[in-house]
């Protein structure tokens, strides 16, 4: 992926044409209103319902510069040599507690991931930053658990940019315990089990369809955080899922336990 080299323009994604008249103010207030008041979207109203990769960007963006500081980003990839996506967080859906209310979703899929909380920023006027530079900035490494969920009435039934401007289908993410000795840990080949109500689902080494992670992160600090900054210390960084998405009712208890990383456990109630 390329960002949008555009003056006055760092949204990253492809330079297609989209609209003459585009609008992400008209998608941002729906999805907006949506979080606020829990009614779902059929669909982003015309004329903000984006086209391009760069579209879905620049309504993530403005939704993101209404909800307050970036606490942590999610980034993935389909495959191994795909265009990564990103999708900037914030602390209405980002926890370390092990309980979430099931009123906060719509649906609940269940993702074991593996994510990296920064401890030193990484500005983007001070890149292009490579593989060793982008690890040097990395404090710690976490299990994660993410949740997705959608702003839509019915989850992938929206258009793929759809999708990319609702965050990526987010619903929280939740933290489990750092580890600093880190550097050891090959996340291609870390096992990784997720089990719901004590019933193992996934027990696999590696999982994630991107495969390298670390790949993911340079992208991120290189062009997908640019719209908004760059990269900070002490925002997260989770990878996409190990583990695929598991769709589950509540009440549930999702445990993702990720050998010589660690393991954490969600309840929703």
């Amino acid at each position: 992926m390329t960002p949008d080299d555009t003056p006055g323009h760092d949204t990253p994604g492809h330079d297609t044409p989209g609209h003459d008249t585009f609008d992400p103010a008209a998608a941002a207030a729906a999805l907006l209103a949506a979080r606020r008041t829990g009614a779902r979207l059929a669909a982003l109203p015309e004329p903000g319902r984006p086209a391009t990769e760069a579209e879905a960007y620049a309504v993530q963006d403005a939704v993101a510069r209404q909800l307050g500081p970036v606490v942590a980003w999610k980034v993935g990839a389909p495959s191994a040599t795909a265009a990564p996506a990103r999708a900037p967080l914030h602390a209405d859906t980002v926890f370390t507690t092990g309980t979430l209310p099931a009123a906060m979703f719509h649906v609940i899929g269940a993702e074991a991931e593996i994510g990296y909380r920064l401890a030193r920023d990484l500005p983007p006027g001070n890149g292009p930053y490579d593989r060793e530079a982008v690890l040097a900035a990395v404090a710690s490494m976490h299990p994660m658990i993410e949740i997705a969920d959608t702003r839509f009435a019915t989850f992938g039934t929206a258009d793929p940019f759809s999708q990319r401007a609702d965050q990526q289908n987010h619903g929280a993410l939740v933290i489990g315990p750092a580890l600093a000795d880190w550097r050891g840990l090959d996340p291609v080949r870390l096992p990784v089990r997720l089990a719901v109500d004590g019933r193992v689902l996934h027990d696999t080494v590696g999982g994630n369809s991107a495969v390298d992670p670390v790949r993911l992160l340079v992208w991120l600090a290189n062009e997908g955080a640019r719209s908004l900054g760059g990269l900070k210390a002490g925002q997260v960084v989770t990878t996409g899922s190990c583990t695929g998405t598991d769709f589950v009712t509540a009440p549930a208890r999702i445990e993702a336990e990720f050998p010589g990383l660690g393991r954490l456990a969600l309840a929703i109630a």
